[in-house]
């Protein structure tokens, strides 16, 4: 029986769990900072998530992995934290499900992954700006709304898009009762937070990219990549898109920055021209669904390279729509 561990993940995976148990012999343990995270109803052991971070949160990780005797730790708080000791979870005999300290940091850090990738040759990086201040914010402000219908911002170092801001001046007013408000944000708005600070982590300026959105669930296999891309929606229906264009996106970035465990890949559209977003070196929330509408288990397969064992493949490339239901849990 294999000892895997999961770190604080979000709820989707008690889907990701489910999937590799489907499939393997595991036996599963899981430390969230929710102790009734519904992540838990999909494990056979539970604990808190400690209150450290950094090279302390990487050190405790060594010694739970050791406690518990875990075989896999699939982690996804603290990753790059992680990344930086593999060697010292090889030495215990663990395996863990993520990319190389190098990698890591450089994709988990917007600017830098685009300018690798344009340096690298990559054309469908758009066009972005960093700024650390207000008064750079506000110059990089008036170059992209010069050549660009929409203008948007975020931090470089984030996460699920917290931080993502559209412009929008006409988010006030009765009008803008009609419009969900959650990520829009008056120009006059901006600037005024954005000067509460002298200096700010580095923020990244960008054209909004307003076409649709492509969440591909990849994998790289002794057989080739795994591709699921779907377009996702407001509505929460998605549908796969086997698009070549697309797929062969995805290879053009595999070819230049070489993934080894499960990632989720994003572009976007504008005007019929998709663009590069960003690679998360983890799996997706939405992981499940693509692999329900494409018959693939990647979980698995994952789980199963990293112990050294391939598991055959194949894909349904019919474009299904997709979507999920939420159901009720006893926790």
């Amino acid at each position: 029986m294999i000892r895997l561990w999961f770190n604080h993940w979000f709820s989707t995976a008690y889907n990701i769990i489910n999937m590799i148990r489907s499939d393997n012999d595991v036996y599963v343990i899981c430390t969230n900072k929710n102790e009734r995270s519904v992540v838990g109803a999909a494990c056979d052991e539970v604990y808190p998530e400690p209150d450290l971070s950094g090279d302390e949160y990487a050190e405790f990780c060594i010694s739970f992995c050791k406690e518990h005797s875990i075989d896999v730790f699939i982690p996804r708080r603290e990753i790059s934290a992680v990344s930086r000791h593999l060697s010292a979870f090889d030495s215990i005999g663990v395996k863990v499900m993520t990319e190389s300290y190098d990698i890591i940091h450089m994709l988990s850090h917007k600017d830098t992954a685009y300018s690798t990738l344009k340096e690298k040759g990559f054309p469908y990086v758009p066009e972005y700006l960093i700024v650390n201040d207000v008064h750079g914010f506000e110059e990089a402000y008036r170059t992209i709304a010069s050549s660009y219908e929409q203008v948007c911002f975020k931090f470089v170092n984030d996460e699920g898009g917290k931080s993502y801001r559209l412009i929008d001046d006409k988010c006030k007013g009765f009008s803008s009762l009609y419009k969900k408000q959650t990520t829009r944000i008056t120009y006059a708005d901006a600037v005024a937070a954005l000067s509460e600070k002298e200096t700010f982590s580095s923020l990244m300026v960008m054209p909004c990219l307003s076409g649709d959105e492509i969440s591909a669930d990849c994998l790289s296999t002794s057989s080739g990549i795994i591709m699921l891309p779907r377009i996702k929606s407001a509505s929460k229906i998605e549908r796969m898109c086997f698009d070549e264009e697309i797929l062969s996106l995805i290879r053009q970035v595999y070819d230049l920055i070489p993934l080894e465990q499960p990632c989720n890949i994003q572009f976007k559209y504008l005007h019929d021209e998709p663009y590069f977003l960003e690679v998360n070196t983890r799996m997706s929330g939405g992981v499940q669904m693509a692999c329900a509408a494409a018959g693939v288990n990647i979980p698995s397969i994952a789980l199963n390279k990293l112990l050294g064992k391939d598991i055959p493949w194949s894909i349904d490339r019919e474009p299904h729509m997709i979507t999920h239901a939420d159901v009720p849990i006893v926790l």
